[in-house]
């Protein structure tokens, strides 16, 4: 074999997707034949709205297959900023990036904020991306635990302002939370602020599941006073539109940030797909019931699986967004998470992806009639 590869230090730092590996598992025991219960992925399990769809194929017919301006076409940006300041910013379309995914929007900002050794602060259980990402801008982490406080933020307060400082370079906050469904408080955002003031500290916003909520009201975090100039909102249409294969997210920022991350926007991935931002429209300004529907599915799943897990003496902490839960296992959850896929044929993560051990994520993107057949699976192979 040759060994003509010097692969960079930089590709070093980073590991596969934990997630994705449990995905890539559970697909290849299926298509041996094994019946899998999937609560791995992140997706929801609906389809596009067929308006969305039918706008994409519509901008296929009319010819909308080439280049776009590298930032977003202008009706898509104009759009975006109109949600956004529905949301409580004061946001321009020239504000605004529309990127091929949520995570392109992600990558962006930290290759345009982070150098080496910069300081950057997660809130664990934090997405096995922004961890990645960080390392590969060559970031030093600092990490606060939120596992003791029932996965709440506002308890936490005091653990983060222990952990920034003025050295600080960037901290990441995301809510509704991947992978535990919270929603941060009022009061929590408020603390994050007043500690990004008072240490110059920028943030990133990862705001991807904000339509998903349910019993607690999502505040996005530019809104707050004193954050309009050091917050990057990240956002997307893949968790409350169902496109994730469609590839379409955005970030929003300052003049002077868009400026500069265009700038490695406009020489990595140019733009985005012309007629998705145009079938993005649509999803921004008629979807309103397909969003509910899909949000009221996921709130009975949730209750479902907190009913079933309380007969079985499973505790778990319960979000109040996206589709995600956090629940306890044995000290070793790879060991679980693997033995759940082996013996049960239900695919978890193991929550030490998430910088949480102990514990594995389950996604509830599946029908009622699947989640049932996982929890009992799992109790008659003695893993809950």
């Amino acid at each position: 074999m040759s060994d003509a590869y010097d692969f960079s230090e930089r590709i070093g730092r980073v590991e596969p997707s934990a997630t994705l590996a449990i995905s890539n598992l559970a697909a290849e025991k299926e298509a041996e034949g094994a019946d899998i219960v999937d609560l791995s992925v992140g997706e929801p399990d609906f389809d596009t709205p067929a308006n969305v769809v039918e706008a994409g194929k519509d901008a296929l017919d009319a010819g909308h297959t080439g280049y776009t301006s590298s930032n977003g076409i202008p009706q898509l940006k104009e759009a975006i900023a109109a949600k956004l300041r529905d949301d409580g910013l004061d946001a321009d379309a020239d504000e605004v990036i529309v990127t091929p995914g949520g995570k392109q929007a992600l990558y962006e900002t930290f290759q345009t904020l982070i150098d080496d050794g910069d300081e950057v602060v997660l809130l664990d259980p934090a997405w096995v991306s922004y961890e990645a990402m960080a390392k590969l801008a060559g970031a030093d982490l600092s990490r606060v635990d939120l596992a003791p406080h029932g996965f709440q933020l506002e308890p936490a307060l005091d653990a983060l302002a222990e952990t920034v400082s003025d050295d600080t370079k960037l901290l990441v906050v995301n809510s509704p939370s991947n992978p535990t469904g919270a929603v941060f408080s009022e009061t929590a955002l408020e603390g994050v602020r007043d500690l990004a003031v008072e240490h110059d500290i920028a943030v990133i916003s990862d705001e991807i599941y904000e339509q998903i909520t349910y019993d607690a009201e999502h505040v996005s975090l530019a809104s707050l006073d004193g954050m309009a100039d050091r917050t990057i909102t990240i956002n997307g249409f893949s968790k409350a539109y169902s496109m994730t294969g469609w590839r379409l997210g955005y970030l929003h920022a300052t003049d002077e940030f868009v400026g500069q991350a265009g700038k490695l926007h406009s020489h990595s991935v140019s733009c985005a797909v012309n007629f998705v931002q145009r079938a993005g429209v649509e999803a921004l300004e008629n979807t309103d019931e397909s969003v509910t529907e899909m949000r009221d599915a996921f709130r009975d799943r949730r209750d479902l699986l907190v009913d079933l897990f309380d007969e079985h003496g499973v505790d778990v902490d319960v979000g109040d967004g996206a589709f995600y839960m956090m629940i306890p296992v044995d000290e070793d959850d790879q060991a679980w998470c693997e033995a759940a896929i082996e013996e049960a044929s239900v695919a978890c993560v193991p929550g030490s992806a998430f910088n949480a051990p102990g514990h594995a994520r389950i996604s509830y993107a599946a029908s009622e009639g699947r989640l049932r057949e996982a929890v009992d699976r799992l109790v008659s192979n003695d893993l809950l």
